[in-house]
């Protein structure tokens, strides 16, 4: 199974919100033991990492973002991603637009994100943690 995951779930994870952190530490074990092929876009990275600055010291943030990177693929944005965002009409936020452009060029299963809403439009179906991760266990996966 391939997946994207989404800033959101990135930010629960290193920013151990209480209410999220359990569903998406489980997402990055799962990607990170090679169960699930997970990617994050390029953009995720330097979003996580800017909006994190408050809860997390510069050098740890650097480093943990940086091992995340050398463990789950990261998929970058180009010009026609960004102008295929950019023109896409059906999607109010550019952000959630890209992630999707890059989804669909990892041939991602799901974008796993707590924001459902926003990827109602999206060719490739968004999954809150919690919802991807009973899938996966009522498929007897572990």
């Amino acid at each position: 199974m391939r997946v994207l995951i989404d800033t959101n779930i990135l930010i629960d994870f290193y920013g151990k919100r209480p209410e999220y952190y359990d569903a998406a530490e489980k997402i990055i074990e799962l990607c990170t033991k090679q169960n699930i092929t997970g990617c994050i876009a390029a953009h995720s990275v330097t979003n996580a990492f800017y909006i994190l600055r408050k809860d997390i010291p510069l050098e740890i943030r650097r480093n943990t973002l940086k091992d995340l990177c050398m463990i789950i693929e990261v998929i970058g944005i180009d010009s026609h991603k960004l102008i295929s965002a950019l023109s896409n009409s059906e999607f109010s936020d550019v952000e959630d637009c890209l992630q999707t452009e890059c989804a669909k060029q990892f041939s991602a299963d799901y974008i796993i994100t707590r924001n459902i809403k926003d990827f109602e439009h999206s060719p490739v179906p968004a999954i809150t943690p919690d919802e991807f991760l009973k899938r996966w266990s009522a498929e007897g996966r572990q």
